[in-house]
């Protein structure tokens, strides 16, 4: 048994929120983007659905109700029905290497933004590769609905690993490092031709992309360890990304 909650939607099809019964939001709240938040079907007058309450369990996942191209009650279109298609258009434009290397080539720019946060509040402050991962598997969202962190990779000279990001569907896997001080060109090389040899078995990877995060430019020789890597094996598929 449970109930549903009332979303709050502005017109440009940002979710306000889900749970309007439990949020400081009226139905005319407005959005960062300056658009007023509507609660209600504009054509049948009911609530719009949102977020399910289940009695007696305590959600701790962050789901949130997806935001309705239609009036559960009339079947009218909402306002916002256009903005949601076009959305959806956009995100699956591309390949899905494509919409990878997209996201990855906006990293520094990202992580350089989070770092301006309004009033100095707290933020994600890119300092290891903990922190790169953090951050790509929020943007990998943006393309992806599945992103599997931390799969198992088959055993290579006796020993098993974690991939960082394994794309199932797209049989692609994203792998993460970051330069420091004493890991720099020879050293991520070494451990990336390491991680070329085990996806080599992995039976979902088709695609590797290595993706080197180098915002003190530790790395001298780009362009070598990209021709290195990228012609060294075609099984899987090495693409190498070396940002900025």
């Amino acid at each position: 048994m449970g109930h549903y909650d009332t979303q709050v939607i502005c017109v440009n099809a940002h979710q306000i929120t889900d749970r309007a019964s439990r949020a400081h939001h009226s139905t005319a709240h407005r959005d960062t983007c300056g658009a007023e938040g509507i609660s209600q079907c504009p054509t049948c007058r009911k609530p719009i659905r949102g977020y399910y309450h289940s009695d007696g369990v305590i959600d701790l996942t962050g789901h949130t109700a997806p935001v309705p191209k239609n009036c559960e009650h009339c079947g009218s279109a909402f306002p916002w029905r256009e903005q949601l298609e076009k959305l959806e258009q956009d995100r699956h434009a591309g390949t899905p290497l494509e919409r990878v290397e997209h996201l990855l080539g906006r990293f520094y720019v990202v992580a350089r933004q989070l770092r301006a946060r309004h009033g100095g509040r707290e933020t994600i402050s890119v300092d290891d590769e903990y922190d790169v991962q953090d951050l790509l598997h929020a943007l990998l969202k943006v393309y992806f609905d599945d992103v599997r962190p931390e799969e198992w990779t088959p055993s290579y000279a006796g020993k098993s690993a974690r991939m960082d990001f394994l794309l199932k569907k797209e049989r692609l896997v994203v792998e993460t490092k970051m330069t420091r001080k004493g890991l720099a060109d020879k050293e991520i090389g070494e451990q990336l031709i390491i991680d070329v040899a085990r996806y080599k078995e992995h039976p979902h990877c088709k695609t590797l992309v290595c993706f080197v995060y180098d915002p003190d430019g530790y790395i001298r020789n780009s362009a070598g360890l990209k021709l290195d890597l990228e012609s060294r094996d075609k099984d899987p598929h090495v693409v190498v990304h070396i940002v900025p």
